[in-house]
């Protein structure tokens, strides 16, 4: 029987317009990226005709022959990039990813100790709205008001008041190193497993500009598509002691099928990653985040813990103008061509859904190959569009200028 002949004519015309969004504006969300053509090539191909429930040499169908040899290749490489013993590359994200290590470490009301969500954890550190707070007894710690730094103390407090079977670190609004080592001190003393959450950092992490956490935790878990510059998916590592629990806990604990054409993706942003060009690229994201987050600060914006270490910033909107919130600032933003979000600051007086602060991140104009000069510019016109938000006919202007700057870094100029 011959292909359908139809030609999918609003698709198409979506997304042409989705790509001349992507090559014309500002992309500073922490959480987003650029992937290669080769990434996308692996994500749209025939391994998306197959299905796979199983694991290699396991499968539950036939014909898996060549798909079992993509997955291992996946899986030898991220064990290589983060020296771990084990790899699951089969969750289709980050959250699906947490959710199987509970399952496989827990059972329902255990306690654990996470980020709270209000301080820079994600909604999978036991946010009463999502399934790990509905599902599991989780006791939040935060940050110090002082420095905005994860309080240490607060947590070896709470460690050792409520001995929770699983400490959670790692986060998705977070500007610092986070240091695993006094998180196993804490856990070996109370007899918990420890697991970080590097969903943001794992492409810091294989470029060598943030500390492996997998030197001490029992369990790391990540995404494939933020700094790490592959398919949208997750990915779990694991020391041989938790490995067939966790696989389990995937499949087919928590998922059927696996994305076999992402899990071909995952291999070729996987090998991406070796290289020394992206050892590069991931210093060139933390220079830039430094450089984005100073000239901020010269326009009269707070940064939290006064700058950053990593790929992000959260800025506190106040001291800039009392008035704005981070609400107003992420949609008169898009308006000129730049794209970031809200994001509540510690202990933020405003709603979730308000906030008095946005976040902001480098990896994506890292990638398209802008530097710490171009930081400066960009920091220029998100300042001059907060000061003329009423203005429509300045932030015209500065649409087009963002035009201009984005124009030699288009990153799918074909």
């Amino acid at each position: 029987m011959p292909w359908p002949t139809l030609v999918d004519a609003e698709i198409e015309r979506l997304t042409a317009a989705e790509i001349q969004r992507q090559n014309t504006g500002l992309q500073l969300i922490a959480s987003e990226n650029f992937a290669s053509p080769a990434v996308m090539a692996a994500t749209g191909s025939v391994f998306t005709n197959k299905y796979a429930e199983g694991y290699p040499g396991r499968r539950y169908y036939g014909g898996n022959q060549v798909v079992d040899d993509v997955e291992d290749l996946a899986r030898d490489r991220i064990c290589e990039l983060f020296g771990a013993s084990h790899a699951n590359v089969q969750p289709h994200s980050g959250a699906n990813a947490n959710m199987a290590v509970y399952q496989a470490l827990l059972d329902p009301g255990d306690t654990v100790l996470g980020l709270r969500l209000d301080h820079g954890g994600h909604l999978t550190h036991g946010s009463p709205v999502n399934a790990s707070g509905m599902t599991y007894d989780f006791v939040g710690y935060g940050l110090t008001p002082s420095d905005e730094r994860i309080d240490m103390d607060q947590v070896e407090t709470l460690a050792k008041k409520h001995r929770p079977k699983l400490i959670v670190t790692g986060a998705t609004a977070y500007p610092r190193t986070i240091d695993a080592k006094p998180f196993r001190d804490i856990a070996d003393e109370i007899g918990a497993v420890l697991l970080f959450d590097a969903a943001h950092i794992a492409g810091l992490i294989v470029g060598g500009v943030h500390p492996n956490p997998m030197d001490v935790a029992d369990i790391v878990t990540f995404t494939t598509h933020k700094t790490l510059r592959g398919p949208r998916g997750g990915c779990i590592l694991t020391t041989d002691e938790h490995a067939a629990a966790i696989d389990k806990a995937v499949f087919p604990g928590q998922q059927g099928g696996p994305q076999e054409h992402a899990i071909a993706a995952k291999a070729v942003a996987f090998a991406e990653a070796a290289t020394d060009e992206f050892k590069a690229y991931a210093a060139q994201i933390v220079a830039n985040a430094a450089a984005l987050a100073e000239s901020l600060a010269r326009h009269g914006f707070r940064l939290v813990s006064g700058g950053t270490d990593n790929h992000l910033m959260l800025v506190d909107l106040r001291p800039f103008d009392a008035e704005l919130t981070g609400k107003e600032a992420q949609l008169v933003l898009d308006e000129a061509g730049i794209t970031l979000n809200r994001n509540s600051i510690p202990d933020d007086p405003r709603s979730p859904f308000v906030t008095s602060g946005i976040r902001i991140g480098t990896p994506a104009v890292t990638t398209q190959g802008m530097t710490e000069t171009h930081m400066v510019e960009i920091a220029d016109l998100i300042a001059e569009t907060f000061r003329s938000r009423d203005d429509k006919a300045l932030i015209a202007s500065v649409r087009e200028r963002v035009r201009t700057l984005c124009e030699p870094f288009a990153p799918y100029p074909f």
